[in-house]
């Protein structure tokens, strides 16, 4: 199969962009389609509306065409920028469907939309003040009521499920969890920028709050009250693998806390040992909700060191190379790796190893969970635990980066190498 594309080149003035898909009887290239485009549509609209003209003064943007010829057959996509009005455009898109042969080969084109670039364009705009109000709401001045309403819908909107239990949208790519009592629990720590958590609803523990905590490291985070208690005494009879509690102060409710208190609270978690132990003391004999002994920092405060494997480690680690892996595949993966080498892109491969986009780095956990059949990531940067858990959870099989953070746990169902490992 021989695949043939071009960048698409974004047309700083186009309003519209005409999609449309052809098949021809026969094997053909790309100058043939752009050829049969010019020349089977001039003099349809007169000279101000022929094509080559509208391209010359920048009204019509670069064709741009993408094909793939199997079989002794020819199928692709034509795309044309138009800065022209909208019935203008559909003028030019529905003289595309006039053509009938593309070089020796007989051809339909069928135009499957006339798209509205300024619609997606409002989509991001919203979309991105959204992110960016975000960012700004612990700087934000004094708001009036409509602005509160606003920054709280924001908020709301990333409360998530799992499971039928309301979390933050970093639950299932967190190594560490953070286990808390209600639904405004989890909104007052998402406003607070914490979003990796998940309540209990309630002091029967879920089965799915112990699933996750076989698999991860979890913080139970509680009222600083009988009830906190009561939660707590729940998790550990039902079997939730907890490997540290944070309590709020004495007498107040996670969601009554500020943002100085839920950071402190967190600093100042124990581990379970600690909290089992002080739960044998009366209640009343307590000062506060929090407990006395010596705290563990979380792991962000912990000392920072290399996250890559330096050379020398990786140079000691055993291949992992997957047993069922051909030369063949390992010497393609290989070459994918090479040509990646400085982009900072990453490619989304099929089952059978065929590219399914090449996008940024930065783009890829939103690729993985928008492109359907993905089975191989291959990207020019490091691969640590927040991609290869968000890789399983989207059922990709490989993972290949350029480096491989320390100390990460992989899935028996994935492969996860470097390239050193395809060498």
């Amino acid at each position: 199969m021989e695949v043939i594309a071009m960048a698409k080149l974004a047309q700083a003035t186009s309003k519209y962009t005409i999609v449309a898909r052809f098949t021809a009887s026969g094997v053909i290239d790309k100058p043939d389609v752009i050829g049969a485009v010019f020349g089977q549509t001039e003099g349809l609209l007169g000279a101000d509306m022929d094509l080559r003209e509208l391209q010359r003064t920048g009204r019509i943007g670069r064709i741009e065409v993408s094909l793939k010829s199997e079989g002794g057959k020819s199928e692709g996509m034509i795309e044309i920028p138009s800065s022209l009005d909208a019935s203008e455009t559909a003028l030019i898109a529905a003289t595309l469907e006039t053509i009938e042969r593309i070089g020796p080969c007989e051809t339909k084109i069928t135009v499957d939309k006339v798209e509205d670039v300024r619609s997606n364009k409002r989509k991001y705009l919203v979309e991105r003040a959204k992110d960016l109000l975000s960012q700004l709401e612990d700087k934000m001045p004094e708001r009036t009521e409509m602005m509160e309403e606003v920054v709280g819908a924001v908020r709301t909107s990333e409360v998530m499920s799992y499971k039928g239990l309301p979390c933050g949208p970093d639950l299932e790519v967190s190594e560490e969890i953070v286990v808390c009592e209600g639904r405004a629990d989890v909104l007052k720590l998402l406003r607070n920028g914490i979003k990796n958590t998940i309540a209990v609803e309630g002091t029967s523990v879920p089965d799915a709050v112990v699933e996750l905590s076989k698999r991860k490291s979890v913080t139970a985070f509680l009222d600083g009250d009988r009830g906190g208690d009561l939660i707590l005494r729940e998790m550990v009879q039902k079997g939730v693998e907890l490997e540290f509690v944070a309590r709020a102060p004495y007498g107040k409710e996670v969601e009554e806390l500020t943002k100085k208190e839920i950071y402190k609270s967190l600093r100042e978690r124990v581990t379970i040992e600690t909290a089992r132990r002080d739960l044998e003391k009366p209640f009343e004999d307590r000062t506060r909700g929090n407990y006395t002994e010596e705290k563990t920092p979380l792991r962000a405060e912990r000392e920072p060191e290399s996250k890559e494997e330096s050379a020398e480690e990786e140079a000691q680690r055993p291949k992992r190379r997957p047993a069922g892996m051909t030369e063949e595949n390992v010497a393609r993966l290989k070459d994918v790796l090479d040509g990646l080498t400085g982009t900072r892109a990453a490619y989304l491969l099929d089952a059978r190893l065929d590219v399914l986009g090449k996008i940024p780095t930065k783009e890829v956990f939103n690729a993985m969970r928008e492109v359907d059949g993905t089975h191989t990531v291959v990207l020019d940067g490091t691969v640590d635990q927040k991609l290869i858990n968000f890789a399983k959870a989207q059922n990709v099989r490989n993972v290949i980066g350029m480096k491989l953070e320390k100390r990460v746990r992989i899935p028996r169902t994935m492969n996860v190498m470097t390239a050193r490992d395809l060498a």
